[in-house]
């Protein structure tokens, strides 16, 4: 079978109104329109590192469902099997602006979306097994029962036929029935990856374990090939089958603007750098650098460099 796609992921896109000032967002009295979406995020970084990325979602027909379509296909992705129902609604959020580097508040609008109507009917075998990766993350699966069965499914057809297959458990608390049915689930789709990338304090509340090695350690005794965990601003620690284990420091950031984001500019640095065929500390080091980049700006992919701006960088 021709690979036609190197990545594919799977998720919700909103639509999300940034207020213009700082404050509660009740006070707020403009904001700016942009995308937002855990997969989505990664799905336009890869793509503007010159990687073929197919998305998968469910959208309404409104005018959000529109623009987000458009801002996707805009950015060069196959959204061929993005599904736009006229019976369902597009989700959307609010976010606030913050001026101490804190993470900003964020209100979302999803329940009963799209694309929490997706499910297993609408995984397409063969346009999933055209790709050589796949990026899956925790939020997906979150949104319903439906969802996390067809989370499941993508992660094991990837892996059955040889493919890769990278996790961030990315935790959205509101989304699941409890705390502990989220460890669960989310746990057990992480034994299903290649390369899991939890950040430290998801990690410390998935695994038990205190630190950042004890993180990697639990994924990598449950069949993780590489485990990522990210240390924020201290850079990264990774354990791995190729290159052992080791810290990779974090790129200093003259002011921090939006932390929404970080996490998935560094998953596309690292994705993008293991399919280039770059080590794993060469990986790392490129996602702890999109991931400062992605802090630094208003907006969760404003900040996501092209392949010129990461040549440039040396990276």
């Amino acid at each position: 079978m021709t690979r036609a796609l190197d990545v594919i992921t799977f998720g919700e896109a909103m639509m999300m109104l940034v207020a213009d000032r700082p404050g509660p967002l009740e006070q707020a009295e403009a904001f700016y329109k942009r995308t937002a979406g855990a997969e989505t995020n990664v799905a336009i970084g890869l793509s503007r590192l010159g990687l073929k990325v197919g998305w998968g979602s469910r959208l309404g027909t409104d005018s959000m469902g529109r623009y987000l379509l458009a801002a996707m296909q805009k950015e060069g992705i196959d959204c061929s099997h993005v599904v736009c129902d006229a019976a369902q609604k597009t989700g959307f959020q609010f976010k606030g602006k913050v001026l101490d580097g804190s993470d900003p508040p964020v209100e979302y609008h999803r329940q009963g979306s799209a694309a929490s109507h997706m499910c297993v009917n609408d995984i397409d075998r063969d346009w999933l097994l055209s790709a050589r990766h796949l990026h899956a993350t925790g939020v997906f699966a979150a949104l319903s029962a439906t969802t996390l069965h067809a989370a499941r499914l993508t992660m094991d057809l990837m892996r059955a036929a040889g493919r890769s297959v990278s996790f961030d458990p990315n935790l959205r608390p509101t989304l699941w029935a409890s705390p502990e049915l989220m460890r669960e689930a989310v746990n057990d789709l992480a034994t299903r990856a290649d390369w899991v990338l939890p950040g430290l304090e998801e990690g410390r509340f998935l695994t038990g374990a205190s630190t950042a090695e004890g993180i990697a350690r639990f994924y990598r005794q449950r069949g993780a090939r590489l485990v990522v965990v990210k240390l924020g601003a201290e850079g990264a620690w990774f354990d791995s089958d190729t290159a052992g284990s080791g810290h990779v420091q974090g790129f200093a950031v003259a002011e921090v603007i939006d932390t929404v984001g970080a996490g998935d500019g560094f998953a596309v640095g690292v994705i993008s750098a293991l399919l280039d065929g770059l080590g794993v500390p060469e990986a790392v080091k490129r996602g702890a650098w999109i991931g400062a980049r992605a802090v630094q700006v208003l907006g969760d992919s404003e900040g996501l460099p092209t392949r010129a701006e990461l040549i440039e960088a040396g990276l």
